[in-house]
């Protein structure tokens, strides 16, 4: 989803003498609030359903922007005119929005994820969900990533990981004929190539390494995998196995920047850490030889 504020430009008509733009504007549009209190006017008409209640898109801060949501399809461009109670009501939001404002806003629907269905599945016992296709399961899986990528995107990673986690458990506890097979594990090779990389940024390098060690049992010569691999290896200070992922991750893109600046990382992390370890080693030796030898006074 997509808000922008905007002042107010009459395309249909010139409206009565004395009126403003917004009474101009507020002639041809469409009330969605039952009171005047929401008006609408589509730019461009979206496609599919309407947005339910219970769909996510980015954080919603106007009650008038709620309700003018709940009226959009995907890839719909509308304007709306948001009365002062739909909007900053009588504070405003100083010192761009006087008090008891009326705004205009133009709105582009980009997409939204509806998680009622999931929620719902997800709450059925594992018996229950074995009553339904694949499918299904697949569906309610992917919905749950990717409400677990909107999390993500937010930088919420502890959410993210439960919306990952949930969908994982859907495929791991759902067997399929083994024909069908290869859209369960290209399912979960998605997911845990995501808890991977949320490990990583929740600062657990451990549980990352798992998780990208699991996607390479699925696919071992995936480059996201032995990337991920390579960077909790890193975290973790074991340099040799942070090495061999990231050269198995570069054979399969020898072109990757991403992949190409953690070897350099490496290696310059490599090259401190045996510094300090010559350093430690020679003062040590030259303590030995400069400390008293046995049967000195």
């Amino acid at each position: 989803m997509v808000g922008n504020p905007r002042t107010p430009g009459v395309k249909r008509g010139d409206g009565a003498p004395g009126q403003s733009p917004y009474q101009r504007l507020s002639q041809w549009m469409q009330d969605i609030s039952g009171d005047q209190g929401v008006l609408k006017d589509v730019i461009r008409e979206g496609a599919g359903e309407l947005v339910t209640p219970d769909a996510s898109v980015l954080d919603i801060t106007l009650w008038g922007m709620e309700l003018g949501l709940l009226s959009m399809r995907r890839g719909e461009l509308a304007r709306f005119l948001f009365k002062p109670t739909y909007a900053y009501g009588t504070l405003g939001c100083p010192p761009l929005i006087p008090p008891n404002t009326t705004v205009l806003f133009e709105i582009e629907l980009l997409d939204f994820l509806d998680s009622a269905e999931s929620d719902k599945f997800c709450a059925l016992s594992a018996e229950q969900q074995d009553q339904f296709p694949l499918q299904k399961v697949l569906k309610v899986a992917a919905t749950e990533r990717e409400f677990g990528n909107y999390l993500f995107r937010q930088n919420r990673f502890y959410d993210a990981k439960v919306r990952y986690k949930r969908a994982l458990l859907l495929l791991r506890r759902r067997s399929a004929p083994p024909e069908e097979q290869h859209l369960v594990e290209a399912a979960k090779l998605l997911v845990l190539l995501n808890l991977s990389f949320t490990y990583l940024k929740l600062e657990q390098p451990t549980r990352a390494l798992h998780y990208g060690e699991q996607a390479l049992i699925i696919d071992q010569k995936n480059a996201k995998a032995l990337f991920r691999c390579g960077q909790a290896c890193l975290l973790m200070t074991e340099y040799q196995k942070a090495r061999d992922f990231l050269v198995r991750a570069q054979k399969e893109q020898p072109f990757n920047h991403d992949i190409n600046n953690e070897l350099k990382k490496l290696a310059s992390y490599y090259r401190d850490y045996t510094d300090k370890e010559k350093e430690m080693c020679h003062r040590m030796f030259a303590f030995c030889d400069n400390g008293p030898t046995v049967g000195e006074k």
